[in-house]
């Protein structure tokens, strides 16, 4: 039988790969809207971050979203992946 493939990916704080679904996923569409993706598929430039309460504050702090996604992350964005955990 053939085994299926994990996708995996990288959180952008702790550099740490992780499958897929054990990840959060911050979207900023073309239209520069800032967004958290619950299907992991929407369009746009994405950044990953793992669902852990100290990875989301330190990502808060460092403000290492902004440099991934290139736009300033509001705090409601942070509320609301920690409301995701």
């Amino acid at each position: 039988m053939k085994i299926k493939k994990i996708p995996m990916r990288t959180c952008v704080v702790s550099h740490e790969k992780c499958e897929k679904k054990d990840l959060l996923r911050v979207v900023r569409n073309n239209e520069g809207k800032v967004f958290v993706d619950d299907t992991l598929k929407a369009n746009g430039r994405g950044a990953y971050l793992k669902k852990d309460r100290d990875i989301i504050e330190k990502a808060r702090k460092s403000k290492v979203l902004d440099k991934h996604l290139e736009v300033s992350i509001e705090d409601s964005i942070y509320d609301e992946l920690l409301t995701k955990i």
